[in-house]
């Protein structure tokens, strides 16, 4: 059940030729050949062609020449990584979540774009469009503030943007929502799959626990269907088509889709009646008062970025990649699909956000699904049987059990044990130390035994096993030393609630290459 469509791979400023992505898929055979110990295989005079070695003709032997042993452009690996790191960064979400929040609607001093200009433009976009885009002082205070103080996160949210609206526009017009929609992705998550808010609210469209599961997304110990770019938007448009049809007002129902139906119901009661969304606005939460101005802002921004001087890619800065859906038949990690594929680790959790411990399970009766580059989807399925039997031999070498694969609830209450601090606490379930601060109204980092602390997780708590090796590690510190063979996923599955990227982020690492003997910190200490 493989399914396809186009996905932008946008790059800041990083060219990437395309004679170096044909050389890498020459050089993924190799890889294999030294990540890939599997029966019956042999080598056809490597040493003499070696640009003739095949998947079917390959070595367990390890040969100098193999892809671990080749380096990355120094310069254009630093560009990567600040890419990744762009992609993954939470603190564009946080930082539209402040401003909505806290929007004052006070006059703004901004004289590039004057009040007679933006109303003929609100004009004309209110007559193309399905939402009331009338003037009003609030909306262009809001306007200017955004283009006077936001200017940097306004561009990379436009940078951004040519990802994942195509995407966006396919699952609207399937369920006749207004395409403009997509702009609530901006006020939402500011684009980010894995955003998660102080109440527990995931993904893109920031879907609670309970209305992610009412329209069929899914939350276990190891997916979060709710950070799936293309289930979340439907969800989104199916929830928005059932407000719309009960408000009969797309600014009603957006303003049902953040704070709930009955909060405006409320709001419309405490009005004496009216059904204008700028007439309940100020009996409406807090951040829904800010909620639509938000919407209508990015939405006037989005449209003439032009003329504000934003740099607008209407065609992708690099190229089109194709993706295509492979439906596992057996438990798999984005880390060995990364060793055995020679796909980046980085590009394998950008495509595939839903899989909150980087690991894909297998479940009979669910259609869990591995996202790939087009260029990759042939060799993976020609060597199913084979990668998947290197997949079973990595986990039966594990030191601990993977976890049990549970439904997850939206929340969960902590008790505060001795030795019990933020760091930890954050580790064992996924979240980040601010995120625990905000949803328990902490303002500093100190516990006390027995506290209760509510928390979100992200990923389940397994409780650590008895291994001498585990045990070892502690006592020296946190510090691990890398051993021939070892991959950054390997040595997270030592430790419980340590990530391949906590690893990563701790060491300073980019990258996925190791070397036996490195040593490695295990914790934030």
């Amino acid at each position: 059940m493989a399914f396809r469509f186009i996905i932008i791979a946008l790059f800041l400023n990083v060219s990437i030729s395309f004679s170096q992505a044909q050389d890498s898929l020459m050089t993924q055979s190799n890889h294999l050949k030294d990540s890939v110990p599997l029966q019956n295989i042999h080598v056809k005079d490597s040493l003499i062609d070696k640009t003739s070695i095949t998947l079917d003709s390959l070595s367990v032997s390890v040969d100098s020449l193999s892809i671990k042993n080749l380096k990355d452009l120094e310069i254009a690996a630093k560009y990567d990584e600040k890419w990744y790191e762009e992609l993954y960064s939470s603190t564009l979400f946080d930082t539209i979540y402040k401003t909505v929040t806290e929007l004052d609607f006070e006059p703004v001093d901004y004289p590039e774009l004057s009040t007679d200009t933006l109303k003929a433009r609100l004009k004309r976009l209110d007559a193309r469009t399905p939402f009331n885009v009338a003037y009003n002082p609030s909306l262009e205070n809001v306007i200017k503030s955004y283009l006077k103080h936001r200017r940097k996160h306004l561009q990379k949210l436009i940078t951004l943007s040519a990802f994942y609206f195509p995407m966006f526009e396919t699952e609207l017009d399937k369920h006749n929502i207004p395409l403009e929609i997509k702009y609530l992705a901006i006020v939402e998550s500011a684009l980010k799959p894995r955003a998660k808010s102080r109440v527990g609210a995931t993904g893109l469209w920031q879907f609670m626990f309970s209305t992610g599961r009412m329209y069929g997304l899914d939350v276990s110990s190891y997916v979060d269907e709710r950070s799936d770019p293309v289930m979340s938007t439907e969800a989104a448009a199916k929830y928005l088509s059932k407000l719309y049809e009960i408000f009969g007002d797309w600014d009603l129902a957006l303003a049902a889709y953040n704070s709930g139906p009955g909060n405006v119901t409320k709001a419309i009661r405490r009005s004496g009646g009216y059904e204008n969304y700028w007439n309940i606005r100020h009996n409406l939460p807090r951040e829904t008062a800010g909620y639509l101005p938000a919407f209508l802002a990015n939405m006037y921004i989005f449209e003439y970025a032009k003329e504000h001087g934003f740099v607008v890619n209407s065609k992708p800065e690099f190229a089109y990649f194709e993706t295509d859906t492979i439906r596992v038949k057996q438990m798999i990690t984005l880390d060995q699909v990364s060793e055995v594929t020679g796909t980046p680790i980085e590009e394998l959790q950008f495509l595939n956000p839903s899989y909150k411990l980087d690991i894909i399970p297998y479940l009979e009766d669910e259609d869990y699904v591995l996202r790939l580059p087009i260029n990759v989807i042939g060799q993976f399925v020609t060597n199913e049987e084979k990668i998947y039997a290197f997949a079973k031999a990595e986990f039966d070498k594990r030191e601990k059990p993977l976890p049990q694969f549970t439904k997850a609830s939206d929340r969960v209450r902590y008790r505060v044990k001795s030795g019990d601090y933020l760091g930890k606490i954050s580790r064992t379930y996924g979240v980040r130390v601010s995120d625990i601060k905000r949803w328990n109204g902490l303002r500093s980092n100190n516990l006390k035994i027995g506290q209760r602390l509510t928390i979100y997780p992200r990923k389940p708590y397994v409780a650590p096993q008895n291994s001498k090796k585990a045990s070892a590690v502690s006592s020296q510190g946190s510090m691990y030393t890398v051993r021939r063979g070892d991959s950054l996923w390997s040595i997270s599955q030592k430790f419980p609630g340590v990530s391949v990227q906590n690893i990563k982020d701790w060491n300073g690492i980019s990258g996925s290459s190791l070397k036996p003997g490195m040593k490695l910190k295990i914790s934030r200490g």
